[in-house]
């Protein structure tokens, strides 16, 4: 399975974590584009997100 694909089922409001970037704190999705996924990070703000690069994890609500 490729990143996008992992990250495809994805959709706005729930709760994410970037692996290799745990500093960055739990995310919030905005939206999932076309491999494009825009989070809410707590600790770095908003960011787009290439699919096809980083896999981001599901986390329970926090």
């Amino acid at each position: 399975m490729s990143m996008s694909e992992a990250n495809a089922f994805l959709e706005p409001g729930m709760l994410v974590i970037n692996p290799a970037r745990p500093d960055w704190g739990v995310g919030q999705v905005q939206s999932n584009i076309a491999g494009r996924i825009t989070v809410n990070f707590r600790e770095e703000g908003k960011l787009v997100i290439d699919a096809t690069r980083v896999e981001l994890l599901p986390c329970p609500d926090a």
